[in-house]
């Protein structure tokens, strides 16, 4: 069974279209590193009720080594079965797809059973291959499920790719969109090049994965030279782990970027003194003093605090933490508090996990 983009129901769609706020979900797990189903429950009731439009599970935030733990149906049907049961409407479902092509292809199908809209396609695996290789590789699984391509960092195994990558990926009649995270302005605007070299910018939207330049991505435009005219695109939403917490304040965030530019004037000063704020969070959440070791047990962190996770427990024991990186958020926290969604998160906590 495949999915092409015109099998998406439109209300859920427009949810991608229209831009929207999508946590990379995360993995709750017990004390004995066991898959934690209440806790996991209430994360996905948690971003239904801050407005998340979509959610995506499966991804780096998910723990990839979900696959070698046999937890990758598991995990993406319990964010399925949960978003639907609480959900008023329907969010946009997008699920993570690793490996190469064989694998890549099984896990799309696996996401099309369950009911997902869309698959990110992570391209670490092929890192080493020609971008030939890889187009072919995109093509591929793209039969099975409409795709959201993903520039992800080096820094976490993501491969350089040209403009003319992009141009190509684009091309592909089954992408709907690409989540933009190399964490690199120039790698960001090859992107766009490729885009607009593709004249696919009414087609395949822009979704920010930059968690160091969330707000800016989302306020200023895009530009780019066709045919020697400039032609300007505009992220649409972002897909990003740092929305993993305090994500009724981002969905708060993203609404005020839509509200000062639909005004049609220029995004206010404080508006834009917004991007650094954010972006020094995501220092701490990220751990970017200990080059990103703790950037998924910091996004747990918060969420611990918050009572909506147990402990920061991953898959892996030596996945934690870094030095210092407690102080870190702590510091965030008592400079950045305003920014954070407690106060939501405990007026709504027992009813999560009820």
């Amino acid at each position: 069974m495949s999915l092409q983009r015109t099998d998406i129901p439109a209300n859920v769609l427009e949810r991608l279209t229209q831009g929207s706020v999508i946590p990379a979900h995360p993995l709750a797990l017990d004390a004995q590193r066991q898959f934690d189903r209440k806790r996991q429950r209430a994360l996905t009731r948690y971003y239904v009720d801050a407005g998340a439009g979509g959610l995506a599970v499966g991804v780096h935030t998910t723990q990839f080594s979900i696959r070698e733990r046999g937890l990758y149906e598991t995990v993406l049907a319990a964010a399925m079965e949960d978003q639907a049961t609480w959900a008023e409407h329907p969010l946009f479902m997008i699920a993570g797809l690793c490996g190469a092509t064989q694998q890549a292809s099984a896990e799309a199908r696996i996401a099309v059973g369950l009911g997902y809209h869309a698959g990110l396609l992570s391209l670490a695996a092929l890192a080493g291959s020609s971008e030939d290789e890889i187009i072919a590789h995109c093509e591929a699984v793209s039969r099975e499920i409409p795709l959201i391509g993903f520039y992800l960092q080096t820094v976490v195994g993501g491969p350089v790719l040209s403009s003319d990558f992009w141009r190509r990926f684009a091309s592909i009649p089954n992408v709907l969109a690409i989540k933009v995270a190399p964490f690199n302005r120039y790698r960001t605007i090859d992107v766009v090049r490729g885009l607009i070299d593709a004249g696919a910018e009414e087609r395949v939207y822009l979704y920010t994965g930059n968690d160091d330049h969330i707000i800016l991505d989302l306020t200023v435009p895009f530009t780019a030279m066709r045919d020697g005219q400039p032609v300007s695109v505009r992220f649409r939403g972002g897909l990003l782990g740092h929305w993993s917490v305090w994500t009724a304040s981002a969905v708060a965030q993203l609404e005020r970027i839509k509200s000062e530019l639909a005004s049609g004037g220029t995004p206010s000063a404080d508006l834009l003194a917004l991007d650094s704020r954010v972006t020094d969070c995501n220092s701490a959440f990220f751990d970017v003093n200990n080059n990103f070791h703790g950037c998924i047990a910091g996004c747990h962190e918060v969420l611990r605090r918050q009572g909506l996770l147990e402990g920061i427990w991953c898959l892996d024991p030596a996945e934690g933490l870094g030095p210092g990186q407690s102080q870190e958020i702590d510091r965030v926290y008592r400079v950045h508090g305003d920014l954070s969604d407690d106060a939501f998160v405990r007026q709504n906590l027992d009813r999560w996990l009820a």
